[in-house]
């Protein structure tokens, strides 16, 4: 690889010549080192607003164009597939459909290693022991990655405040993106023990710790990984793009992720007695992904306030059946409740990440969380899982929100909140 570079800042706003610019550099680069196929590893459609879709795109395009082979495949994680409409709306038309690939994460992988119990362990200050399951983080990616005759990877994304790993992006994208049960489940639960509020916005977290130690072990020795990192900003007026990185090295993830702390992190003047997030139907249709709105403003929020969540576009609550079944079996209880499940329900110890979604996605008692939903979830079911409910087009309407600007507002009913169109793109704290 030629060099690194990075473009961008916190006052400025990249265009669309300076997006180009920066692709035509890319391309050359790999070009320039004789790669013959280029895996192309960009978020899915619940990141629809990193960029990182148009930016595959871009480099999928330049790349073909010089005769490279190329295939793409979304960092899925634990999501389901997406749509033949989804990859459309994300990728493009120029992005041939039987050159996405879709990860299956219980299926698809290839073993490569693992990270000792106790050390692992150590990272949680011993909370994993006292749960019950400190057990070793095994390290699987795609078989793509390692078997699929690709000289070259390139992994695209955002970063991004993120409740499991800090800051979203990096070894996250590879191990937890395209990777197993093993590093999925346990990475997650290990952020859960660990508290979400000594985590989210930071760079050093036990949780990054173990994925970084597992992504330089035992992925960089077998597979030439490269990163393109947006840094985006959310106003009023809209989006802007106000960095781009590309390298090898995590020394290109830390100059994106000091940006991302500084256009990302929202910090308020005072607690948050009722918050209003909107969750886009495009990207949300489970509380397994809409929960970011509990996950990025319970720093925000005062003790007894009310999270109101206007989620239009909710029909489940896992992504996968398993999950979603442990979701509407267990609920959102809070963490001494869940704890002791993981403890009571083999189920639960099997898939430890559903665990640490029923800690993440609680309040633990501190604020009243009530999703108002469409005709995709009912009361009861909603209720069922440890929620208020309330019916999205009465609330609209009593409230006066079709207008959804974001910032303090003061709604119909004569009282403040403080209102989120873009849940994922931030993270909000007093």
């Amino acid at each position: 690889m030629a060099e690194a570079f990075r473009m961008g800042g916190v006052a400025q706003s990249l265009d669309e010549p300076a997006v180009a610019s920066a692709l035509d550099r890319i391309a050359e680069d790999v070009r320039s080192g004789g790669a013959k196929s280029v895996l192309l590893i960009p978020p899915d459609i619940t990141r629809l607003d990193s960029m990182a879709g148009e930016l595959a795109a871009g480099l999928y395009e330049r790349l073909v164009r010089s005769g490279v082979r190329v295939r793409l495949m979304p960092a899925l994680g634990t999501h389901r597939p997406m749509t033949a409409d989804q990859n459309r709306r994300m990728f493009g038309e120029a992005v041939l459909s039987e050159h996405i690939l879709a990860h299956r994460w219980r299926e698809d992988l290839v073993e490569l290693g693992e990270l000792d119990a106790g050390w692992v362990d150590e990272l949680s200050g011993g909370r994993l022991s006292a749960a019950g399951v400190a057990t070793p983080m095994k390290v699987a990616v795609n078989r793509e990655l390692i078997h699929g005759g690709h000289d070259v990877v390139i992994s695209l994304g955002q970063v991004v405040p993120h409740e499991v790993v800090g800051l979203a992006n990096y070894s996250k994208n590879i191990l937890i993106g395209v990777g197993g049960p093993g590093t999925i489940h346990l990475s997650h639960f290990l952020g859960a023990v660990c508290g979400m509020e000594s985590i989210m916005g930071r760079l050093d977290t036990p949780v990054r710790r173990a994925l970084d130690t597992g992504f330089e072990r035992f992925v960089t020795p077998r597979v030439d990984v490269r990163f393109v990192f947006t840094a985006i900003e959310s106003l009023v007026s809209g989006l802007k793009l106000r960095g781009l990185f590309y390298g090898k090295e995590r020394r290109t993830f830390e100059e994106a992720a000091e940006l991302s702390q500084r256009v990302n992190l929202t910090r308020l003047g005072r607690p948050v007695d009722r918050c209003v997030v909107y969750l886009e139907p495009e990207e949300f249709a489970s509380t397994w992904l809409g929960n970011k709105a509990v996950y990025r403003t319970r720093l925000a929020m005062a003790d007894g306030g009310t999270l109101i969540v206007l989620a239009p576009g909710i029909e489940t609550f896992g992504e996968d059946e398993a999950i979603d079944g442990l979701i509407r079996r267990f609920g959102y209880r809070g963490t001494p409740a869940t704890l002791k499940a993981v403890k009571d329900h083999q189920a639960l110890r099997d898939n430890l990440s559903a665990a640490a979604h029923l800690i993440h996605g609680s309040s633990e008692g501190r604020f009243k969380i009530v999703y108002a939903t469409g005709p995709g979830v009912t009361k009861a079911q909603v209720e069922s899982v440890g929620y208020e409910h309330a019916d999205l087009e009465t609330v609209r309407s009593e409230l006066g929100l079709e207008d959804l600007t974001p910032g303090w507002r003061t709604l119909a009913d004569g009282e403040e909140a403080y209102v989120i169109d873009k849940p994922a793109l931030g993270l909000w704290s007093v």
